[in-house]
């Protein structure tokens, strides 16, 4: 459970403004006011951008990351559009500045302008209610069900736990089944607590097509991707996979890069499953800097986009000179050490893919790092690196290290059993038949235990999964699995009773019983 807590800050911490430096702490009511930061002169700006070359020159060298693009905007036009590297290791063909990402996570952030563009038209509010569109969907106090809007969801205060929903998804349940589960999870107090949901996003975004009357990923285009030229772009894991130009997603075994598994993101689309190349990102970023316009053309109101780019609930509480981290909707909302704005996001899949973008509004600036490998921090070391240079003209810090010690629980193995030695002398098992037959679960769904040639076989899920059980001690087995959210290595329990299996890796809500 520490590891699993710890994973869990670090998401909240990376996926909600980790970027942001750390401020010094704040003195006393005697303190002079901080004065205002001098102008940053040009020629820094134009130094930092030249130095991106050798910057992601040594990230590659250092950390061996397959491919890497990168592209900044500044002054409303791209001033530097790069790739590094390959979009597959085995294969020679090179990433370039049209090569397409899955960008994860930085998909909330575009997602945001695709609402804040149906806001502007008027055919939706940030303060909606889900309901009024989805008169299906539900969660488990019937209060928060009634009132839980758009920007609740978009803003991660809505009370579902910390990423309710993603071990569904990995069990091969599509966006309808998952969101329609949502309703077993018990809650946070309602617009209290901040706890980033991927699927309570996702039934936001849904209310929002289904307002317009088309799916979101149609939605999107419509809106954002068409009108800005983003030709590359798409929300549909398919048409990623149509590219000849991808790249693809890659992880480490024994210290060597190797193609990953791979992500379907399709379920939780709005929140994970936007793919692009950073020629098309840099398009959104001026567009975004613009507060809405794009090459003359209002494409979003800015109005209508601002309470986007506004602190809407407290991500990250104070800690070590560090101020509070905030989060609008879809945007983390930060302020540089230097005093300056940023709007960023990370994106991660750990089974092969890593994103950042930051914007810095009073500069007329940004910068988008996409790379082909796992979370280990590189896109997000590169941009803080860039974001120094800007300011100071020199990079303060080892950021390398920081963001490397603060990726490395999300790819920890799960469960209290990793690492442990078997049982010198374990209690035996029962007959295998008295722990066959049919649990059911009302948020996982049913699962099946069978005694395949003498060893028990669990399945369960909508793909299904069918996971093998080896004995451990008594009535307790274990079985593994490797997924987006089950790191190599991860291990769990599957406790027996008379009338029941607990599974430890599915608990995490409470809800992990089956009963027969």
């Amino acid at each position: 459970m520490a590891k699993l807590q710890e994973r869990r800050r670090f998401l909240r911490a990376a996926l909600g403004g980790l970027l942001v430096p750390a401020l010094p702490a704040c003195g006393g009511d005697d303190d002079p006011p901080t004065p205002p930061p001098a102008p940053i002169p040009d020629s820094q700006i134009t130094q930092a951008i030249a130095e991106l070359d050798t910057l992601a020159a040594n990230l590659m060298a250092i950390s061996g990351v397959p491919g890497m693009a990168v592209a900044v905007v500044r002054g409303g036009r791209t001033v530097f559009a790069e790739g590094y590297g390959r979009r597959l290791v085995t294969d020679p063909a090179p990433v370039d500045a049209d090569t397409v990402f899955q960008l994860a996570s930085v998909s909330k952030p575009i997602g945001a302008t695709v609402v804040a563009r149906q806001v502007g038209r008027g055919a939706i509010n940030w303060d909606t209610p889900v309901r009024q569109h989805l008169p299906w969907f539900a969660l488990s106090e019937a209060e928060v069900t009634e009132a839980v809007t758009i920007g609740d969801m978009y803003a991660h205060r809505s009370g579902l736990p910390d990423h309710a929903g993603d071990r569904l998804e990995d069990m091969g349940y599509d966006r309808r089944q998952v969101l329609t589960r949502l309703r077993y999870l018990p809650l946070h107090p309602f617009r209290a607590v901040y706890d980033y949901t991927n699927f309570g996003m996702t039934a936001a975004a849904e209310a929002v097509a289904t307002a317009a009357g088309i799916d979101w990923a149609t939605l999107s285009e419509q809106a954002i991707y068409q009108p800005l030229g983003m030709t590359r772009t798409s929300s549909r894991y398919a048409d990623f996979a149509a590219r000849d130009n991808r790249a693809l997603g890659h992880v480490k075994v024994n210290g060597t890069w190797v193609q990953g598994m791979g992500s379907m993101p399709d379920a939780q689309s709005p929140a994970g499953g936007v793919s692009s190349s950073v020629n098309d990102m840099a398009k959104w970023l001026v567009m975004l800097l613009a507060k809405g316009e794009f090459a003359g053309q209002r494409i979003v109101d800015a109005a209508a986009l601002a309470p986007a780019l506004t602190q809407q609930m407290q991500s990250n509480p104070p800690a070590n000179g560090r101020p509070a981290g905030y989060y609008g909707y879809g945007f983390n909302i930060g302020t540089t050490e230097l005093g300056l704005t940023s709007y960023n996001h990370s994106g991660a899949f750990v089974v092969g893919a890593a994103t950042n973008f930051t914007a810095l509004p009073s500069l007329n600036l940004a910068i988008v790092t996409l790379t082909n490998g796992y979370p280990i921090g590189i896109p997000e070391t590169l941009n803080a690196q860039f974001v120094d240079l800007v300011q100071y003209g020199a990079i303060r810090r080892d950021w390398g290290a920081i963001f490397a010690d603060a990726f490395a629980p999300l790819l920890a193995p799960e469960g209290r059993l990793v690492g442990q030695p078997r049982p010198a002398n374990p209690l035996p098992a029962r007959t295998l038949s008295v722990y066959t037959g049919t649990y059911q679960n009302d948020y996982y769904g049913p699962l099946q235990v069978t005694d395949q040639g003498g060893a028990l076989v669990m399945t369960l899920g909508a793909t299904p999964l069918t996971l093998p059980l080896t004995h451990w001690d008594g009535d307790v087995f274990t079985f593994t699995l490797h997924n987006e959210n089950a790191t190599p290595g991860t291990i769990s329990r599957a406790a027996f009773a008379s009338d029941r299996v607990w599974l430890e890796y599915y608990d995490h809500e409470g809800l992990g019983v089956f009963m027969r």
